[in-house]
């Protein structure tokens, strides 16, 4: 009997100036490749760092987009090969049996017409941290609403049905996932241990209230290079 065919995975990672974070978040990415057909791509935004250089050295695909999140991630999804997508950030580290949590995913017919996130786990011990992760599982369940920081897998002919990101400078994310809807979205078994610099930097309580006031600014259909400016 014919061995199984390897399921085609395409990984893109948007990046500007993360040099300090990239190599670990392909270090972790790079578990995926035994079990499928793999095409690591790294998004660069215009770094000046070493970012490029660094993802090259962490075997990854490079490619150049104008800076800007949705943006990129629209790039790489054209560029990357792949019957399934997963989008991770560059300072976030999938973490736990991941690679077995994408694989169930992926090998489950009706996960053709859903997309899997990860459980959001800040890099940092302190108890608002923690009460944050509870926050953010809460408003992925129950609204529908997982980040980008959340990762994101799904079928490429479901992502080409939706319309895919939208170079957007802010929200691409959420823009995203609203057009998927809360019914397809599913909670992978797995963590995204990602970078708590923003909240350090500003207070979990101002960061995480900024943050709730941008979504509603734009649901209010506030111009986003308007938002963009308060997100900071």
């Amino acid at each position: 009997m014919a061995p199984e065919a390897k399921i085609s995975l395409g990984i893109v990672v948007p990046a500007l100036n993360a040099v300090s974070e990239i190599g670990a978040t392909l270090e972790a990415l790079r578990a995926a490749g035994p079990r499928f057909d793999v095409d690591f791509l790294v998004v660069d935004g215009g770094s000046t760092d070493g970012t490029i250089a660094a993802a090259q050295t962490g075997g990854a695909r490079t490619i150049t987009a104008p800076p800007g999140r949705g943006g990129q991630l629209a790039a790489g999804a054209a560029s990357v090969a792949g019957d399934w997508l997963l989008f991770v950030h560059a300072d976030t580290r999938l973490e736990g049996d991941w690679v077995s949590a994408v694989g169930d995913f992926m090998r489950t017919t009706e996960n053709t017409a859903h997309a899997g996130y990860f459980r959001l786990v800040f890099d940092d011990a302190a108890p608002a941290a923690r009460r944050l992760e509870r926050i953010v599982a809460w408003r992925a369940r129950v609204l529908g609403l997982p980040y980008g920081d959340q990762g994101l897998l799904l079928a490429r002919d479901l992502y080409d049905t939706l319309g895919g990101y939208r170079p957007l400078v802010l929200m691409e994310d959420v823009d995203l996932v609203r057009r998927l809807g809360r019914r397809r979205l599913v909670a992978l078994p797995a963590s995204a241990r990602t970078s708590a610099e923003r909240y350090r930097r500003s207070g979990y309580l101002v960061r995480s209230a900024r943050n709730l006031l941008c979504l509603l600014l734009y649901r209010l259909g506030i111009p986003l290079p308007i938002v963009r400016r308060l997100y900071g």
